[in-house]
């Protein structure tokens, strides 16, 4: 009826909205954070959506190629143009034929989305001609590029990718990438290396070694990987080491519905990407959206099913992976089991953590003071290295906190100079993790086995997503998150976290989460005790908090 008003009430979903993080390195496509926020806009609502292209197949039968890539980026928030580059003849069992699309269809499609629609990221999928690569190029402009290559054969031998289209990945594509996806099998096609010959890290390092920026290698389909365990290799500028969650089959044991997994990864980090986060936070998304998907996939004929990623992925820790260090290319059986102790977290104790305040200072002299004001459950002793003292200076030091502290219902934590805590009887240690990354083999073997036979307690820094997954791989008793306003204490890369991130952190972390970082006045802390942090940390407020001259 013309004029008519519909006066029918939005839908609004039962359940609320998920939380978000937010990039923690500076991005031309991450606008700042107002650090007092506690919620940010989920992704699914953003009125602007990132653009992206993917340039890549249709799935006859929906499951893989531009399917899944338009299911991931929906999850994502971002707004995917999808740019047909073959049509497939397919369904749940297998792809009977692969039709190439004329390459002046390609470079159509492209030429239409450069007038209206710039991406900020360009994901490729099955190409089936080394002339789509030549009219991808030619429209890239400055978008960044995440290469899944598809470099299969299809059931009656039609070929994914012929000897010309695998020399444009090598020479053209590979080297051009943001981010390389492969599984094992497509990385040493890639390399013309014959199957088994290399172990994965080796296999990502000479794909590296083509050019691209960075190369995660997926092993959610390799059999031959640790039972128990669905793991990752990253290699990138920022972090390199495994990344592993949980093993998902489907009922009975059978293997879950995986139909299109690699589209849905390389889809998901390209959204990342092009909402601002660096690489390896990038990968930890993919990560989680499609760990979430494939356990959410369901059936569709008599093959394996499609996945389905859901925008709630993104605040569920169960999706929230571990990760390791660039020097645990094969991780031990130590390592391993304390993955499966964290991602299966009903097997594993608790940590034993009180919340409250935690005091920070770098005088030795003003830790009991701290401890006796009544404000603070824990207090730290901070002297960072190039601080002017020398050894015996350090361990004296510590051998006053210590003993100070002696008795006390505060816990003392000794930052860094972890082996000279522990010879002065310190029984509770904070890292940075570039000093856990810096420790030897050995040298985590004994702190390792300090905590297991002697009960030594460990706090972790984190500043980003992929710093949050390493710390939750080493099982510490918390990990801190910062800073969560600017703060000049300490000269960081990072953007101040705020109360959004913090909240989720607390979510997602599976440990007791400290908040740190630009905490100068009551109302802070007590927002940082609202958003979920077990402890806030105070440096310079603590020093306000009790006079000089205070009992020993």
């Amino acid at each position: 009826m013309t004029g008519a008003v519909d006066r029918r009430e939005p839908l609004v979903s039962a359940l609320p909205s998920p939380l978000v993080p937010h990039p923690s390195l500076a991005s031309p496509w991450a606008p700042a954070v107002d650090p007092d926020l506690t919620v940010l806009t989920p992704w699914t609502e953003d009125p602007t959506p990132p653009v992206i292209w993917s340039v890549a197949g249709t799935d006859s039968g929906g499951g893989a190629g531009l399917s899944a890539d338009t299911r991931a980026a929906a999850a994502m928030g971002v707004h995917l143009c999808p740019v047909v580059a073959a049509v497939t003849a397919q369904h749940s069992l297998g792809v009977n034929a692969v039709f190439p699309l004329p390459p002046n269809q390609v470079r159509a499609q492209l030429s239409a989305l450069r007038q209206d629609l710039s991406p900020r990221v360009i994901k490729t999928g099955l190409l089936a001609s080394a002339a789509t690569v030549d009219a991808l190029l030619a429209q890239r402009g400055d978008a960044l590029l995440v290469v899944d290559p598809v470099l299969g054969a299809s059931a009656d031998g039609a070929a994914f990718c012929d000897e010309a289209l695998l020399g444009a990945y090598r020479h053209q594509l590979v080297p051009a990438a943001a981010l390389i996806t492969p599984n094992r099998r497509e990385a040493e096609r890639l390399l013309g290396v014959t199957p088994g010959q290399l172990a994965v890290p080796e296999l990502a390092a000479r794909l590296r070694g083509l050019g691209a920026q960075a190369v995660c290698i997926t092993g959610g389909d390799d059999a031959a990987q640790v039972d128990g365990l669905a793991l990752d290799w990253l290699d990138s500028a920022l972090a390199t080491g495994w990344i592993a969650l949980p093993r998902l089959s489907g009922r009975d044991g059978a293997p879950p519905h995986h139909h299109g997994s690699g589209c849905t990864f390389a889809s998901a980090a390209a959204a990342a990407l092009a909402r601002g986060f660096a690489v390896p936070d990038a990968v930890i998304l993919a990560k989680m959206l499609t760990w979430s998907a494939l356990r959410d996939g369901h059936a569709a004929g008599a093959g394996p099913g499609p996945l389905r990623p859901d925008r709630r992925f993104v605040d569920d820790p169960r999706a929230m992976p571990v990760m390791g260090f660039g020097d645990e290319r094969v991780p031990d059986r130590a390592t391993l089991t304390r993955w499966r102790e964290v991602l299966w977290p009903a097997s594993r104790r608790p940590p034993n953590f009180s919340g409250g305040l935690y005091a920070i200072t770098d005088r030795p002299e003003r830790v009991a003071a701290m401890a006796l004001s009544g404000h603070f459950e824990h207090v730290q002793l901070r002297i960072k290295r190039g601080a002017g003292l020398d050894e015996d200076q350090l361990r004296a030091a510590i051998r006053e906190a210590v003993r100070d502290m002696a008795g006390r219902s505060s816990t003392l934590w000794i930052n860094d100079h972890w082996r000279l805590a522990l010879e002065e009887g310190a029984r509770a240690l904070h890292l940075g993790q570039e000093d856990w990354a810096g420790l030897g083999g050995e040298d985590r073997d004994e702190l390792w086995q300090r905590r297991l036979r002697h009960g030594v307690r460990l706090g972790l820094s984190s500043h980003s997503l992929w710093e949050l997954c390493r710390a939750r791989g080493v099982a510490p008793d918390y990990i801190a998150c910062g800073p969560l306003w600017p703060t000049t204490t300490k000269d960081m890369p990072w953007l101040a976290q705020g109360l959004a991130q913090l909240r989720w952190w607390s979510r997602m972390a599976g440990v007791p989460v400290v908040g740190i970082g630009g905490v100068l006045e009551d109302r802070q802390w007590r927002a940082g005790f609202a958003a979920g942090a077990s402890a806030m940390c105070l440096v310079r407020a603590a020093e306000a908090l009790v006079p000089s001259g205070g009992p020993r």
